[in-house]
């Protein structure tokens, strides 16, 4: 008989040892090395493979039958999804504990049961009585949602077999276990032995099947990298809990793109669809504060208006503090640099700060002008017309820049009541006469700010 082997693996990167360290040498991470045993080849993946379909086929050969989708009933998931669920997909959904992953399978299941379709709602971290509770408070009772409290993967597969459900949730794939693998649930091994089985079984039946994952603290999906590789799309669910707005945002998808985002609102009654992101994010915002400014981010084929905010004060230490929340800083700190050397705003003695309103990331270089316009109104106590709209990316050598899908930005802004809007010149000449907004064109950074603080 072959000894049996063991190692130590990581259990936040996956990195393999064949000694315990107290220290991850790949992620860094102290004392998350856990000793695993080798698992010998059984071959109990083959039984879910379907030997029809594995053989060598020329590909003009294979019949093409589309993409089957269905809609899950909640407008916003099915955006981010692009367009809706495809049978035999698998979906990972991440997010924070307690930003509402559970709360957003289950409505969607419910949602899913009350077309006609059977669910099976599969939870390894609530009993049914707790599932039944949060499902009272959402109004979930339909007679086609099942649910099952198990996290033996063998009996869940089981289940699914005979229930034969329409689409299935697993929440969460760190709970489940199977004996044939000697180490604790949640483990490297139990979770990449748990997904690959779910994904067989969702490529062979045809079920959709979500699964909920945990996340670790720099905000990756707990678990091996291989998990995200095996399933057809990520989803993250984003949001500070201060706030009530919950960002639904693909990182992955092999049926539609990863720039759609869902917009939700966290309510007593559970998550409402956010159908113009734009009207909520600028709601509160206020007319005569200076450092404030409206950008204009699209996020997939949606374009957003949201409100950036700068703070500049006198620094009381040596080194000032760049400080901000929702926008990346390396790319902020590049723009400080250019204020710096372009326009001559000395902001060396000054601790800045910057903020986008209601929890949103905006990362395309269009909002470039809106930061430095947003930087230098706080710092000249200066503020900027409310009813103006800026966007533009901006380089080195403080040019405005042209930017993409200029006509759908500027349309949305006309349509949200904005009646001037500061842009790339380049970008203006290509536009046609939108009724009822004054489009400016600027090609230098010095140019706008003087169009937009005199």
């Amino acid at each position: 008989m072959a000894k049996e082997k063991t190692y130590f693996s990581c259990q936040v990167c996956g990195a393999q040892s064949p000694k315990w360290m107290g220290k991850c040498p790949d992620c860094g991470g102290w004392n998350t090395m856990v000793e695993e045993r080798e698992v010998p080849s059984r071959g109990v993946a083959a039984s879910y493979v379907d030997s029809s379909q594995s053989r060598p086929t020329p590909i003009g050969d294979i019949k093409g039958e589309g993409e089957h989708r269905f809609s899950v009933g909640i407008g916003e998931l099915d955006r981010a999804l692009g367009g809706g669920l495809v049978k035999g997909s698998v979906v990972l959904v991440g997010g924070d504990p307690g930003i509402g992953k559970s709360t957003l399978m289950l409505q969607a299941m419910e949602e899913v049961a009350r077309q006609g379709g059977r669910v099976l709602y599969v939870s390894g971290e609530e009993s049914a009585r707790q599932i039944k509770l949060r499902g009272e408070r959402l109004g979930a009772s339909s007679e086609n949602l099942l649910v099952l409290a198990e996290n033996s993967l063998e009996d869940i597969l089981r289940h699914a077999s005979e229930v034969q459900p329409d689409a299935m949730v697993v929440d969460s794939i760190q709970t489940l276990y199977t004996p044939a693998i000697s180490s604790a649930p949640g483990s490297i091994s139990q979770v990449r032995e748990g997904a690959g089985q779910l994904v067989l079984y969702a490529k062979k039946s045809g079920t959709p099947v979500f699964i909920v994952g945990h996340v670790t603290k720099d905000g990756s999906i707990a678990g091996p990298r291989v998990l995200e590789h095996m399933v057809d799309t990520v989803l993250y669910f984003e949001g500070d809990r201060g706030h009530a707005f919950r960002i639904l945002r693909a990182v992955k998808n092999r049926y539609g793109s990863t720039n759609e985002i869902g917009v939700f609102e966290m309510k007593g009654a559970g998550l409402r669809e956010v159908k113009n992101p734009s009207e909520i994010f600028l709601a509160e915002r206020r007319s005569d504060v200076t450092g404030s400014v409206v950008v204009s981010t699209v996020e997939g084929t949606r374009p957003i208006m949201a409100e950036l905010q700068a703070l500049v004060t006198p620094t009381s230490f040596g080194n000032p503090r760049r400080t901000t929340i929702g926008v990346d800083y390396g790319r902020f700190t590049l723009l400080l640099a250019v204020l710096e050397k372009r326009v001559g705003l000395h902001l060396m003695g000054q601790d800045v700060y910057v903020n986008v309103v209601g929890g949103l990331k905006v990362e395309e270089p269009s909002v470039d002008l809106g930061l430095i316009a947003a930087v230098a109104s706080a710092f000249k106590d200066m503020p900027i017309p409310s009813s103006t709209v800026v966007m533009g990316e901006v380089g080195l050598g403080g040019e405005v820049r042209a930017i993409t899908q200029a006509e759908m930005r500027v349309s949305e802004a006309a349509k949200l009541g904005f009646d001037k809007c500061v842009m790339p010149k380049a970008s203006l000449s290509k536009l046609p006469k939108i009724k009822g907004i004054q489009l400016i064109g600027v090609e230098q950074v010095d140019e706008a700010l003087e169009v937009l603080l005199g």
